[in-house]
């Protein structure tokens, strides 16, 4: 089953509204009733696409925040009904056709469990984008998720797309709303598209050019409920692909998710490795980016893509977790014929995105290096593996993780350590557990100018040519509005205490 541009969808898709086929942006979607749920960046968008194409929405939301009520506001011109308050959220309005969910909304809240015992169909913001695309010319998706590097692979993927002379954006769970992507006056001719699980839960019918997940760790399980269910949403990203299916040859559960995916006949499953690469993968020859999947003899021939100095910064060599993602961004923009000379030269040109093993600065032989965007025990693992010996600053909201593997694989690596946050006393016995002769300072203030006195306590630790590693392995919002706050803070700090001595 195809829709009206010719694209597999989910079998299991029913019309809406009697027969009408939704599955491009002039279908007929007037006169629909319209449920959006949650009035974000990602709702608003939704909202207001439906509302252009003549459909009746209602807006429920339990924020109202100011900017919340700007958007409100604007909707309400447009026609829209916005409803505030959990009251509005116990039962579904009656003649509901269709649900269009913010992704961060769980399966289990009250509203979601009437819709699904009323069985009115739901889609995520990206299933709705999906579907807003025009009937012909519309363009392609190269997808991306992954527990880790999601962010780092799709803008490195943008990069390399536009260094070969492609209009290109990097959009859904970073940068552009998909939705505005998918309906920019100046059409893109190719969009990379970065996804979570809570994206891919509510997504149907999405059929990427390519796809691919990067890795598969415990997050997010207070979410999901298990690991098993949040695996399954990972491996989603592959269903439908059209013509390669990337995965991470050093993590094979990415394999085992394309092998169980339900893909378009033809498509290949080219893999990525920080080894040797055998045929139809990508990986390190000496110290270059070798392509032996998208040549045209790749039993005997590799394609040079560029070398590991082209992606160092600031004079160091770069983290192996960095080198995964820049191959699999490669394979991606090989899979879509993208030149090996423009990979190159968009991976030489892409800057890295901020919190992510940022370096802060060195002074008095102590480096302080900033990867708060590893808000879980496997992002935290690949940032302490960059270093040899770490004083490292920890803690927050674990999420259900667990720790002791991480403080175990990394014991040797720790000078000291120092806890912050709602969970630092997880840290600090697993730290008592695995690393008893490690130093631990545990501080139990949770105000944000704590960072001031971690800075202080971690110097005192440190040892001439030690990284202060920010890499807290937990959530931030315990203490700060997010992992790039935090960031922020601990920046400031080791500036600050650097202007004083």
């Amino acid at each position: 089953m195809t829709d009206g541009a010719g694209w597999p969808v989910d079998p299991s898709y029913e019309p809406l509204g009697g027969a009408r086929d939704l599955t491009h942006r002039d279908a007929d979607w007037a006169g629909l009733q319209i449920v959006v749920m949650g009035l974000g960046v990602s709702g608003f968008a939704a909202a207001d696409a439906l509302l252009e194409r003549g459909a009746q929405v209602t807006v429920l939301s339990t924020d109202q925040s100011t900017a919340v009520q700007e958007r409100a506001h604007i909707l309400d011109i447009l026609g829209a009904q916005v409803r505030y308050g959990d009251e509005h959220q116990r039962s579904v309005p009656e003649g509901t056709d269709l649900v269009v969910t913010s992704p961060g909304v769980r399966p289990t809240h009250p509203f979601m469990v009437a819709v699904a015992q009323a069985r009115v169909p739901v889609w995520g913001e990206v299933e709705l984008a999906w579907r807003m695309r025009p009937r012909e010319g519309a363009a392609p998706w190269l997808t991306i998720t992954g527990t880790n590097g999601k962010t780092t692979a799709v803008t490195m993927l943008e990069q390399i797309l536009r260094s070969a002379g492609l209009r290109a954006t990097a959009a859904g769970n970073v940068g552009l709303p998909i939705l505005e992507a998918v309906l920019h006056p100046e059409p893109y001719d190719v969009i990379a598209v970065e996804l979570s699980t809570f994206q891919l839960h509510w997504s149907r019918s999405i059929s990427p050019y390519a796809s691919c997940c990067l890795n598969v760790a415990p997050d997010h399980l207070d979410w999901h409920g298990s690991f098993e269910e949040y695996r399954r949403m990972k491996g989603r990203v592959y269903e439908r692909t059209q013509v390669a299916c990337i995965y991470n040859v050093d993590d094979p559960t990415t394999e085992a998710l394309v092998q169980e995916a339900d893909v378009v006949e033809g498509c290949r499953a080219v893999g990525f490795t920080l080894g040797l690469p055998h045929p139809s993968m990508l990986g390190l020859v000496d110290d270059v980016l070798a392509d032996r999947a998208f040549v045209p003899e790749r039993t005997r021939q590799a394609a040079e893509l560029c070398q590991l100095a082209d992606l160092g910064r600031d004079g160091n060599p770069p983290a192996p977790h960095y080198v995964s993602d820049a191959l699999a961004a490669a394979a991606l923009a090989r899979a879509f014929e993208v030149r090996p000379l423009a990979v190159r030269d968009g991976l030489r040109a892409y800057q890295p995105q901020p919190h992510r093993l940022a370096n802060v600065l060195t002074h008095s032989g102590i480096r302080f290096v900033d990867d708060s965007k590893a808000t879980n025990p496997p992002a935290a693992q690949a940032a302490m593996q960059s270093f040899e010996h770490i004083v490292w600053v920890a803690g927050g909201q674990l999420k259900g993780a667990d720790i002791d593997e991480l403080v175990a694989a990394n014991a040797a690596r720790l000078r000291a350590a120092v806890l912050i946050g709602a969970d630092r006393e997880q840290f600090a016995q697993a730290i008592a557990r695995h690393a008893p002769q490690v130093p631990v300072v545990v501080i139990d203030r949770t105000d944000t100018e704590v960072m001031n006195e971690v800075v202080q306590r971690a110097v005192d630790l440190a040892q001439g040519g030690d990284v202060v590693l920010l890499a807290p392995a937990a959530a931030s919002l315990d203490m700060w509005p997010s992992y790039g706050a935090r960031g922020d803070s601990f920046a400031g700090a080791a500036r600050a205490w650097a202007e004083k001595v």
